[in-house]
């Protein structure tokens, strides 16, 4: 099963990374927005706020890969993420998509406690385990959010807030297919918390899911779903700079919480 498993991963890489490169290919050569930028030297008619000279000041050596797969992100949500997403909502009540969204939020608390756990926040693990009793068994295996009525909302900790907990640094910004933002520490933190819901095998999911490869396409479109941004609704020429600013601030609020 786990062999199957790493197949099924191998194939999904080799397509994102087939899809990536031919996207790259059919975009225009990158052009840095800021490049023809002219700033008063006086200091008194700045083009923009200092503010936002602070949101250029992130590692991001390969910014110009990044803001070609921010690109292609942003047109495969338009022609076809976002395009599923909404004939997913019109197909289904919202009953059941609050259902769905609970069954993973409650697979996703496995990782969240193992790293309250590894962090040493004993009170945050507490909470995390009363999660999973809670919604595992009066919430029918995770599909009712029964834990968050009893006041117990989910707080999420991932392996790179672990990381970063322990002082390792986040390292170069990155871009990822279809994930989007995320940073050398992330990224391999999102890797970590993936062979640990694998090793706990809680409520055998991933054998079901591995059994089951439709539920990877609802787990995509779930995922989509709960996440509220929209490419452009910043309605800025900067959009890249200042999704990329304020993702490294969020996650360090993330990490000092």
């Amino acid at each position: 099963m786990i062999s199957k498993m790493f197949k099924g991963m191998a194939v999904v890489c080799v397509l994102l990374a087939s899809t990536a490169a031919l996207a790259l290919d059919q975009i225009p050569e990158y052009r840095d927005p800021l490049a023809e930028l002219t700033i008063d030297s006086e200091g008194n008619n700045y083009q923009f706020e200092h503010s936002s000279l602070r949101a250029l000041k992130i590692h991001d050596p390969i910014e110009g890969f990044n803001r070609r797969m921010y690109r292609f992100n942003g047109q495969f949500d338009r022609y076809v993420y976002l395009p599923a997403v909404n004939a997913y909502v019109k197909v289904t009540p919202k009953f059941v998509r609050s259902g769905v969204s609970n069954v993973f939020a409650n697979l996703a608390d496995v990782p969240n406690l193992a790293n309250s756990l590894a962090q040493g926040k004993m009170q945050k693990s507490g909470r995390t385990t009363a999660r999973l009793l809670l919604n595992t068994t009066i919430g029918v295996l995770g599909i009712f959010d029964v834990a968050k009525a009893f006041g117990l909302p989910q707080e999420p900790e991932d392996f790179g807030q672990t990381l970063g907990y322990y002082g390792v640094p986040e390292g170069p910004y990155l871009v990822l297919p279809l994930l989007g933002p995320s940073t050398l520490r992330d990224t391999t933190g999102r890797a970590v918390d993936w062979s640990i819901e694998d090793a706990a095998a809680f409520l055998d999911n991933r054998s079901y899911m591995n059994d089951n490869p439709w539920t990877y396409g609802l787990y995509a479109l779930d995922l989509r779903y709960i996440n509220g941004f929209r490419y452009g609704s910043l309605d800025s020429p900067f959009e890249y700079d200042q999704v990329r600013y304020l993702y490294i601030k969020l996650r360090e609020l993330q990490i000092k919480r």
